[in-house]
């Protein structure tokens, strides 16, 4: 299950407005790369065809699913917190598949 925690208003290539729904999985403990532990949660966003109204109704509802990590062509990443620049060669995605099969 995956939780919608917010919404972001986007603009597609042709300049339209749409908004995108801002999703996160449960809490995760992980092993960081010095050795300490710490919580976290994947986050990805999902395009919709919901106004902003709605988008703000469905804060806080669950979605079956869980959301994945995908490997993609490296990108530099600023970590919000520190403002640290960083490359990445993932991404989030939502996903609906059963991971069992």
């Amino acid at each position: 299950m995956v939780t919608i925690v917010g919404y972001q208003k986007r603009k597609n290539e042709e300049e339209k407005e749409f908004f995108v729904l801002i999703l996160q999985s449960g809490i995760e403990v992980i092993k960081s790369q010095t050795g300490g532990m710490y919580a976290t949660a994947k986050k990805a966003s999902l395009p919709s065809t919901f106004t902003e109204e709605t988008c703000r109704q469905l804060i806080g509802q669950e979605l079956t699913g869980r959301i994945k990590k995908v490997d993609c062509e490296p990108y530099e990443f600023v970590i919000p917190d520190t403002s640290e620049v960083i490359t990445r060669s993932h991404r989030y995605e939502y996903s609906t598949e059963d991971p069992e099969l």
